[in-house]
């Protein structure tokens, strides 16, 4: 019998300054040990690549103002494109006339239960829009996070300076969804999103955007055990202050 442990690391603060390979070799590669998956979220490595526009900075057009309060919500936060300077970033990405299509297309087909059109015809880089007014670092803060760039060079990159661990570019959430972004050649996706559901890496103010899969024999151990339920309960308690400030019109 072998489980996996899920090892989270903490960093400093990453920002635009940092080069996520320098990152990754400076704070995981002390605990790699062989047979170790390294996992990177996908929101640092757009922060590194600069992909980030201040709210301030982005000029709300029209159909942004507008197209923005038809988006369906998850029941936390407030998704992809659920405010007007995301939605505003999302018509910059891709176009005027793809989100209008996606949009219209989206709305006649959602009453006969087709959900996930938008996101198919606007492209993934679209459902890859990030940031938050809340529960985030001072420098995040009104801040749109775009999807990161050449996700899978990044991966091999990382990897050569490790010395061959393969390594993972993953945008995980709350609710089980995962998507790996970019990966090193020897990656088994599929397993790294069965192994990510839980988001090990976190979704708000955890700090710990590098982290390790690692496969050991054995039964897990209790202390671990015991460290998986404390992670649920804390993440419980982050979600339940979103829904609550959710709820005040805070986010």
């Amino acid at each position: 019998m072998s489980y996996i442990q899920k090892l989270t690391i903490k960093t400093h603060i990453v920002t635009t300054d940092d080069d996520i390979v320098e990152v990754v070799e400076k704070y995981v590669a002390p605990e790699l040990t062989e047979g170790d998956v390294v996992l990177v979220t996908s929101k640092i490595v757009s922060v590194t690549q600069g992909r980030i526009r201040k709210f301030d900075d982005i000029k709300v057009g029209f159909w942004a103002r507008l197209l923005w309060r038809y988006v369906s919500k998850p029941q936390y936060g407030i998704g992809a494109i659920g405010l007007p300077e995301k939605m505003q970033a999302a018509i910059d990405l891709v176009g005027l006339p793809r989100i209008l299509i996606g949009a219209f297309l989206a709305a006649i087909t959602r009453p006969f239960g087709v959900r996930g059109l938008f996101y198919r015809i606007v492209g993934h880089g679209v459902a890859e829009i990030d940031g938050s007014r809340i529960l985030t670092f001072d420098s995040l803060i009104r801040t749109v996070i775009l999807g990161p760039e050449d996700s899978d060079e990044v991966a091999e990159d990382i990897k050569e300076v490790l010395g061959g661990y393969e390594v993972a570019i993953i945008d995980a959430g709350d609710y089980g969804n995962v998507d790996v972004l970019g990966k090193s050649s020897g990656i088994d996706e599929e397993w790294v999103i069965e192994n990510c559901r839980d988001n090990p890496l976190g979704q708000t103010m955890e700090q710990t955007p590098v982290g390790i899969l690692r496969i050991l024999d054995g039964e897990p151990p209790a202390e671990v055990l015991a460290e998986a339920e404390e992670k649920v309960r804390i993440k419980a308690e982050a979600l339940a202050e979103l829904k609550a400030q959710k709820e005040r019109g805070e986010a």
